[in-house]
């Protein structure tokens, strides 16, 4: 091969994750990109939890259904339209494929470790100091959101240090777990899900915050009265969803603070002269993904792109001191975009039709059912009909051509499971047909999502590399191939820190 050819080929791998050869180069809706080598002093790391290429291109594709003039077009998301777009590979120390403490103590702290341990190292167990911990020790305000508990593993590795991601209430060989590190550490905003998935540990782990100096919202009134000389904050969801976490998007009633509240909150809360780092993380695009609930993940992920429109707001306000960076920690699920019997064909508008995620259609119709109709026998798939239909599309009745036979005899089968009928199919094999979900509500969002030419091949996390994409002070950096520890360093080398 001649080195002429060797440049070009180059030139046009460069192009896929460089800036300079785009055709909106500088543009996002409006907006002029500015770069320079000055300090990244206002600095957002959005985190979508789980989410890789697919999860993105469906929200995408989901919009252009909506849309009936895109013509299979799709409709790109805020950050999406970012300049400089880079790819990282996810694996851990003792894995190729990672869990989300390891994930995210990668990037939080710059170093690998094995699953469920977090800013620890697996061999002495050293403790890793964090990229909010170095901006917080600089001077700068720091914030995390989550849609998920606080201590839960993502939010977690940007203050916490131990062994299992499980121990947020201490244990004998670590005293002083999760959720007391979080009200010890000093940080400005905490905003999302509860603090633990106990409704009274999380009212002791308050009052603990209270007595160093947290001012506390738990409703939407105390939430709204909550501006920037307020001082140190956590605000939480007054509803949860899934032991402590904030409703799944497509489930949340308007009374209830979203992602883009929280996020708002937070610049509101955060901005001062000094400059802030904060971390937003949608953290049910993963819980969505585990339970291969395609329209739980696209309405959350949306709901993420309207918080990360906030940030482009301020942006606008700060272009030659501000970063957004735009990442996920690994994909779950392993979701695909194309489905065997629907060969090239994808029908996006099938999905916007669910109404409801697993957990409510669990939690509303399933098993309210089952406590209706005690008599397992008396148990008849008939009576969900319209419940199903309202909640995902899927229309049962003998006449309706809406699914195959073949898919209608599937759902029939996970009825009966469900419900603790008897079944002739062995029982081998049913951890793949369902994971550990509900048999019925995981059929039907299979039947639906296969329909709208989604597939999926695992209940849990997957080795496929995630993308980053970014825009702002020092943005040409996140650009390019590179292991998720590297987030680490870069963001430091934006923020002018140095890092050990």
């Amino acid at each position: 091969m001649n080195k002429k050819l060797l440049i070009t080929i180059g030139a046009f791998v460069l192009c896929l994750f460089a800036a300079s050869c785009s055709p909106k180069t500088g543009i996002v809706d409006g907006i002029t990109v500015v770069t320079g080598k000055g300090q990244a002093k206002y600095v957002f790391l959005f985190v979508g939890d789980g989410m890789s290429a697919a999860q993105i291109t469906a929200a995408q594709y989901y919009l252009s259904a909506k849309d009936n003039t895109k013509n299979n077009q799709p409709t790109y998301l805020n950050f999406t339209k970012f300049p400089v777009v880079g790819l990282s590979n996810t694996d851990d120390y003792g894995s190729i494929i990672t869990d989300s403490a390891s994930a995210a103590t990668a990037f939080a702290s710059g170093r690998k470790t094995i699953s469920a341990m977090i800013n620890m190292d697996p061999v002495d167990g050293t403790h890793f100091k964090t990229i909010a911990e170095y901006a917080k020790d600089a001077g700068m305000k720091v914030g995390v959101v989550s849609t998920v508990t606080l201590t839960h593993a993502t939010p977690a590795s940007f203050y916490g240090k131990v062994a299992s991601r499980g121990n947020a209430e201490g244990n004998e060989n670590e005293p002083v777990g999760l959720a007391q590190q979080l009200v010890e550490s000093g940080f400005d905003y905490y905003g999302g899900g509860w603090i633990t998935g106990s409704s009274a540990s999380n009212d002791k782990y308050l009052d603990d915050a209270r007595e160093l100096g947290y001012t506390i919202a738990r409703t939407p009134q105390e939430f709204n009265e909550l501006n920037n000389s307020t001082g140190k904050v956590i605000a939480l969801a007054e509803r949860a969803q899934d032991s402590g976490a904030m409703h799944y998007e497509i489930d949340r009633l308007p009374s209830d603070l979203s992602i883009v509240d929280f996020t708002r909150k937070g610049i509101e809360l955060l901005e001062n002269p000094n400059g802030f780092f904060f971390m937003v993380e949608s953290g049910k695009i993963d819980w969505a993904s585990h339970a291969n609930d395609a329209g739980a993940v696209i309405h959350d992920l949306l709901a993420f792109d309207n918080a990360i429109a906030l940030a482009l707001e301020f942006y606008k306000k700060y272009p030659k001191q501000t970063l957004i960076l735009v990442t996920g920690d690994h994909e779950t699920g392993g979701m695909s975009l194309g489905w065997a019997d629907t060969g090239h064909s994808m029908q996006f508008d099938k999905i916007t039709k669910q109404t409801r995620s697993h957990v409510a259609f669990n939690e509303e119709i399933v098993w309210p059912y089952k406590e209706q109709v005690s008599n397992t026998a008396q148990r008849r798939i008939e009576d969900l009909y319209s419940d199903i239909l309202e909640s995902f599309g899927i229309d049962l009745r003998p006449e309706s051509l809406n699914i195959s036979i073949t898919q209608r005899n599937q759902i029939e089968v996970a009825f009966r499971r469900s419900m603790g009928q008897a079944v002739t199919e062995p029982l081998e094999g049913w951890s793949v047909f369902c994971g550990y979900y509900e048999p019925l509500t995981v059929k039907l969002t299979h039947v639906l999502n296969q329909s709208a030419g989604i597939g999926w091949s695992s209940y849990s996390h997957t080795a496929l590399p995630v993308l980053s994409y970014a825009i702002g002070v020092h943005q040409e950096i996140f650009g390019g191939y590179y292991d998720n520890t590297e987030i680490f360093y870069k963001l430091a080398s934006a923020m002018n820190m140095k890092v050990k």
